[in-house]
Order: C-alpha cells, then sequence, then structure tokens
C-alpha cells in the first residue's frame, strides 16, 4: 500500500511517483542546496515517490513541469505520464512565498506501501519546542488541483470542517468531493490539532474508517494515527490517547518508532517526565531503534525533572554506545550529525538546569559547583556566554562561591569577558561582604581588560568605603593608611570621605602623627578639608595633649572659611580645659550661642571630664551646676566623672550626695562611682549610711579594645592576612606593587 508525507518547508514541496530512471536522462538537476533538509527516494512494488523541496529555480524538461519557480536541494523531475498534480498553495503578495505542493499517483490500484519519513527536530529554544512543519491552515486560502479542469480548495475544504463533531458532519461536506488521498487528510488532521479542533480530526478520522468498511480504496492507516496523535499533543487534549493507541491496535496497526516518538511528546506536554522516559526503554524492549529525536527527547523529560545530573549521566551513556557502535547504524539518519547536535543540547540542558538551581529560594550552590565538574570529567564545555548566563543568575549572598568559580573559567578558558558580568561581580563580591574579591576583579579589569567604566570605579569605590568605614570604626588607622595606597595604586581618587574615614581612625586610636601626615597627604593630593577632616585632626591633637598645635589648626580652619560645628566647639572647649583656660572655655560657649549651636550634655561632659582629668573638682563642680541652669540633663558620664573627680579629691560627703542624686534620678551608675564613694568616705572618714547607697552594681562587662592589630580587621572585613609588618613610611608615600 502506498501513502504519502507532505515534506515541509518555506516555500513549496512536490511528491511525485518515483520509477526507473537515469539521473542524466529528461531530467532536470538541482541548484545549490540552501538548506539542510534531506530528501528520500522510496521505491515500492507499484508507483514510488519522488520528493523534492522548493528553493531555487529550474525550468521544463520534456513533459514534466511548466514555469515553475522553486528550490531543490537532492532530487530530480522526470517525466511520467500517469501524473497528477495535487496544488497547495497560499496566495500573498510574492507569487511563489507560501507554496506547499504535493504531487500523487492515482492508479486504479490499492494505495501500498507507507513512505515514512522523521523530521528533524530543532531544540533552540528554552523549552525544547520543536520545529513546526508547515500544515493546512484553516484560516487560510489553498487549493488542490485533482486534475487539470478541477481544483478543491484545501484550505476552505479545512475551514469548513473545522466544526464537525461527527462522522456524519464530515460526511455532509465530503459526500460530493472525489476521493482525496491520505496526504490531505493527514494535513488537514495536523492542522486541526495546532488549531484546537481535536473534535473536527477525531470525526474525520472516524470518517475514514467508515469509508474503509464500505469498501472504498482509503482508510485510516499508521501515518494518519501518528498525525492525529501529533494533533492530541498540539491540542492538549491528552485524554484521547488512550482511545487513539486502542483503535490502532484493533485495527492491526503496529506503532514505528514516530509513534513512540510522539507519545514521549505527550508525555512531556503532560508534565510526566518520567512515563516518556519509560516509552524510551519500551522502544528498545519492541526491538525499535531509538531515533535521534527519541534521545533529545528523553534528555528533554531530564530539562523538564531538572536533572541536570540525570542528562549528563544519559548522554554519557548514549556516547559510549556511539563510540563502540551499539548505535548509530540506521543509514537513513546522519549521526555524525546527530550526535554533535545532542552533544549540544545535553550542555544547553545542563546550563538551563543550573540556571534554574540558581534562582531558586534554596541554596543549590553546591549541586552547582558539582554538575561543574562532572561535565569537566565528561569533557563537555559552556561556552563564554553560557558562563556568563549563569553569573548573571547569581544574585544572593551565598552564590559568592559559583560566580567566583564561574569567572575563574572565564579567565582561563576564555580571552574575552562582558564588562557588565564583571560589574555584577563586584557588587555581589561586595553584597556577599567578599571585599577583596571585588577589589581582585577590578585589578583584572585593569591588567586584562576590558577597561572599567564610571560604574565599575563606583562599585569599587562603594567597597572601599565600606573597608575604610569598619577600619574608622574600629580605630584599625593602619588598614586605613593602606586602603588609600591601594586606591591611589589602582588610579582610584579618594574623596574627601576616603581621607575623613581614615583621619577618624587616627583620631579613636590616638595616632597624633599618623592624623597629622594623613592631613598633609589629603591636601596635597588637592582635596579640600571639610569640618570633619578638621574635627578629627583636632581631636588627635587634643588626645595627644598638643594644644598649641591644636589652637593653630583652629585658625586656619577659620581663615579658609570652614564653619565649626558642634564638634568642633565641644574638642575646642576640651582643649582649653585641659589648658585651664576657662576664659577661653567661656568664649568658645559664646561664639556657639552668637553662630546659633547649643550645647549639649556632651560638650558639659567634654569640659567637666578635661576638669576631672586634671585634678579641678571644684571647676568641674562648678560646671555640673552651670548646666543644670542651662536645663540640660546630666547623664551617667557626667556624674560619674564628677563623683570620681570629688573622691579622690577628698570630698566624699559631696560625692555621696551627688550619688543619691543619680540614684533618684534612675540613673544606673557603674560600679566604678559607687567603689569611689565608699573608698574615699573610708580614707578621709566621712561616715555614710551605705545601705541607702543600695547594693553594689554588678561589674560591667569590658569593652571590645579597639582593634588595632591587622589580623583581627582581617578576620573582620574577610581581607587577606598581611605577612609584612606594617611600615610607617606607608603613610607619607603610597606604596607600590601592593603592599604584599
Amino acid at each position: 500500500m502506498q501513502a504519502l508525507s507532505i515534506w515541509p518547508s518555506h516555500g513549496a514541496s512536490f511528491v511525485v511517483p518515483n520509477f526507473e530512471f537515469e539521473l542524466g536522462s529528461s531530467c532536470f538537476a538541482s541548484a545549490k542546496p540552501r538548506s539542510r533538509k534531506k530528501w528520500h527516494l522510496v521505491e515500492s512494488r507499484g508507483h514510488s515517490f519522488l520528493l523534492l523541496s522548493c528553493y531555487s529555480r529550474f525550468s521544463k524538461s520534456r513533459n514534466c513541469c511548466r514555469n515553475l519557480n522553486c528550490s531543490l536541494r537532492y532530487g530530480f523531475l522526470c517525466w511520467y505520464s500517469k501524473l497528477k498534480i495535487f496544488h497547495f498553495s497560499e496566495p500573498n503578495k510574492r507569487s511563489s512565498s507560501g507554496l506547499v505542493v504535493s504531487a500523487w499517483a492515482l492508479e486504479q490500484e490499492e494505495i501500498g506501501n507507507e513512505l515514512e519519513r522523521e523530521e528533524s527536530q530543532s531544540r533552540d529554544d528554552d523549552n525544547g519546542n520543536e520545529d513546526k512543519s508547515e500544515e493546512v491552515d484553516i484560516n487560510s486560502e489553498g487549493e488542490v488541483e485533482l486534475e487539470e479542469s478541477a481544483r478543491v480548495d484545501v484550505r476552505a475544504l479545512a475551514y469548513s470542517l473545522r466544526l464537525s463533531k461527527t462522522a456524519d458532519d464530515v460526511e455532509e461536506v465530503l459526500k460530493d468531493m472525489d476521493e482525496l488521498p491520505l496526504q490531505v487528510h493527514s494535513s488537514m488532521i495536523s492542522g486541526f490539532g495546532r488549531d484546537k479542533y481535536m473534535d473536527a480530526a477525531m470525526a474525520l478520522v472516524e470518517w475514514l474508517k467508515r469509508k474503509k468498511e464500505s469498501g472504498s480504496g482509503i482508510g485510516p492507516n499508521l501515518f494518519i494515527y501518528n498525525s492525529l496523535l501529533g494533533a492530541v499533543k498540539h491540542s492538549k487534549q491528552f485524554d484521547e490517547m488512550e482511545k487513539i493507541l486502542q483503535d490502532m491496535a484493533e485495527e492491526g496497526i503496529i506503532p514505528n518508532i514516530v509513534t513512540y516518538n510522539v507519545l514521549m511528546a505527550i508525555y512531556l506536554e503532560q508534565g510526566e517526565a518520567t512515563k516518556a522516559l519509560n516509552v524510551l526503554d519500551e522502544i528498545q524492549e519492541k526491538g525499535f531503534s531509538p531515533s535521534p529525536v527519541s534521545y533529545s527527547t528523553a534528555l528533554l523529560a531530564y530539562q523538564r525533572m531538572e536533572d541536570g545530573n540525570g542528562a549528563l549521566k544519559f548522554f554519557v551513556e548514549l556516547r559510549e554506545k556511539y563510540v563502540n557502535g551499539d548505535i548509530g547504524k540506521d543509514g537513513n539518519e546522519n549521526w555524525e550529525y546527530e550526535f554533535v547536535k545532542l552533544e549540544k543540547f545535553t550542555v544547553r540542558i545542563c546550563q538551563q538546569v543550573m540556571r534554574r538551581w540558581l534562582v531558586k529560594d534554596e541554596n543549590l550552590s553546591t549541586n552547582v559547583l558539582k554538575l561543574l565538574r562532572d561535565m569537566d570529567y565528561a569533557v563537555l564545555k559552556l561556552s563564554r556566554e553560557d558562563y556568563e548566563r549563569l553569573i548573571w543568575a547569581c544574585t544572593r549572598e551565598e552564590h559568592y562561591i559559583v560566580a567566583k568559580e564561574l569567572y575563574s573559567r572565564i579567565r582561563e578558558g576564555h580571552t574575552e569577558i562582558s564588562l557588565s558580568v564583571c560589574n555584577h561581580l563586584i557588587w555581589l563580591m561586595g553584597k556577599a561582604k567578599k571585599w577583596w574579591a571585588a577589589l581582585e576583579i577590578y585589578e583584572d579589569l585593569l591588567d586584562k581588560g576590558p577597561n572599567p567604566n564610571n560604574m565599575s570605579s563606583e562599585l569599587i569605590m562603594s567597597h572601599f568605603n565600606i573597608l575604610l568605614t569598619a577600619a574608622r570604626k574600629r580605630g584599625i588607622w593602619r588598614w586605613g593608611v593602606r586602603l588609600l595606597n591601594k586606591m591611589e595604586e589602582k588610579g582610584l581618587k579618594p574623596g574627601s570621605r576616603e581621607w575623613n574615614a581614615v583621619l577618624v581612625a587616627c583620631s579613636k586610636a590616638s595616632e597624633t602623627t599618623a592624623a597629622v601626615q594623613i592631613f598633609r597627604r589629603m591636601v596635597e593630593q588637592g582635596e579640600k578639608p571639610t569640618i570633619i577632616s578638621y574635627g578629627a585632626l583636632l581631636s588627635a591633637l587634643e588626645k595627644g595633649k598638643l594644644y598649641e598645635e591644636a589652637l593653630r589648626v583652629w585658625d586656619h580652619m577659620i581663615k579658609v572659611g570652614v564653619k565649626p560645628n558642634l564638634y568642633a566647639y565641644t574638642i575646642m572647649a576640651s582643649i582649653f580645659t585641659g589648658k585651664g583656660s576657662f576664659k577661653m572655655v567661656d568664649a568658645v560657649f559664646q561664639e556657639m550661642a552668637s553662630s546659633g549651636i547649643e550645647p549639649t550634655v556632651v560638650t558639659y561632659n567634654a569640659v567637666i571630664s578635661g576638669c576631672a582629668r586634671n585634678g579641678m573638682s571644684s571647676a568641674a563642680y562648678e560646671w555640673f551646676h552651670r548646666m543644670k541652669v542651662q536645663n540640660i540633663s546630666p547623664n551617667e558620664i557626667t556624674y560619674e566623672m564628677l563623683i570620681e573627680a570629688l573622691a579622690k579629691d577628698g570630698k566624699p560627703r559631696l560625692a555621696y550626695e551627688l550619688y543619691l542624686r543619680a540614684h533618684n534620678e534612675d540613673l544606673n551608675l557603674s560600679s566604678k562611682a559607687y567603689d569611689a564613694v565608699v573608698q574615699s568616705s573610708q580614707a578621709y572618714g566621712a561616715a555614710i549610711d551605705t545601705s541607702v547607697l543600695g547594693p553594689r552594681p554588678p561589674d560591667r562587662k569590658k569593652k571590645v579594645q579597639i582593634r588595632k592589630t591587622l589580623t583581627e580587621f582581617c578576620n573582620l572585613a574577610d581581607v587577606p592576612r598581611r605577612i609584612k609588618p606594617f611600615d610607617r613610611k606607608e603613610i607619607y608615600i603610597p606604596q607600590k606593587g601592593g603592599n604584599q
């Protein structure tokens, strides 16, 4: 029995009866091939069919065709006396576009052996969709030329059948028409499936079964049922699958490899990936040889299950069989070409699965790293673009280890990398608090390219600021200096924010000399000091008791037009207190008032603390009263410093009264103040009722000392430990070579 399969193309296709002929006689050859489609000449005992594509221009030869404008890959069109043409066409503005032509040898004998052909499938998109073959579009126009004098509009015919529910509905439309070849019915069935008219497809098959039972020469064959299963897949009417398979069994039609491939695709559409893999096992049990489509569908099943390791294992086993010659014996397939496609498809699946792992809420970084290693063992390599897509999927802190591995692979195996990807990596490393790793990426941009842009500089500057802020808060001034040097070494100009961070760190660490040198470097680099810069320098000088130098800095600050703030005034009040110049302290407070700046408890505490440190308890007590007059409430620091000063100065009774006042104000003083009152009263013989003081406050936990060692800061900021000790020369001149 002969059957016909239309060959899809973007232009048109021919199917003509095949017969004995010589390639050079009464034929015309193809033009230069432009596609990869393969044509098969299938012979039968009666008549065979020759498939011709349509993409090059050819002319008539004897009685073959006239004025055909199409393209040809492999094939020859020859003269034959009993040729009948079926012409499917879709009108368009261009004369030859949208053409679908099939030729059929309508003989008196029953149609014989079926021409089976399998279309290669493309999996280029992420969902693994196949290339869609051209079918009859029931919403478009088209026609079939049965005889030279009779034409049938196939698309109009399909459109008229689209609402059919039963075989009677089909009979009503087709009763007055001549018999059409099965290929016409097959194309309409597939078109019904794509346009979601599954009832019409089922009704047409039932009508064909009825025609066969009535003794007609046509009836549903394997090709028809395969088309019907394909319609089930596209229409997603999956409940019809079992009925169709049962009908095939009742009709005695044995499934072929195409049938099983469609079944696998149907299971995938249903989300039944495991069942699709079971069909592959059934193919081999039935004695069929899986086609490349079978294997690619199986790989797609692993993708749907997000089982990258399973897909990789499946391909490795498949490759071993291919190398050993256990598969690839089918001469109808170009297995060398198909195997390359399967390998690329496996790589793409692994990449897609890893991307899906990375965007999940759970942390699957370990799974990604393992699959990357397994791909290395299998000698399957991702492209640079694949690595970069995975890097873009790394957005959470825990992804930094994956991103770092991917970055290393790009740098080691490829000569180029996208600058936007590098910027994303710098951002990600900062988010994961891996600032030094971000700096290494920036250094690679400078050394290996591509050249960093403004975004790169802004990102790395933000990371430097994070490190400098950490150094400032903990007084790690040495690391602050090294960070400044590193910035200048890499062509990054520190701003006032960066300089101020190091100045404040020096001030907190009481590193007066370092603060002076950093301030000097700041000015030499052309950066204008701010009030924060001057405040940090004044604080460092005050802690070093360099009062005269502090006064000169203050005068310079006023001269250059930098207006003092509350912090600067507070430091100056402390400096004048340390010098014992209380008239100047009063002058500072008067200037604050004239500038509209109100002193706070911190300002008064600075004066009281200065008095306490210099043994001036009476002056401290006087400023305490002035503070109360200004309606500024003292805090724990105020009372503790004043109590300690009075206790040391031999005034236990006054210290005792202040302790009780603080207790009545619900202030929690430290055990140090309690001990000062008790010890002073005992030393000077003052009679006090200790029971009124209440229980001794518990000792407060000692505050963590300012981290001055580089090792502690390295642990904090996740930066490498330095073996080389800090050289104070680094304060003055930026060290070249990265200070390694």
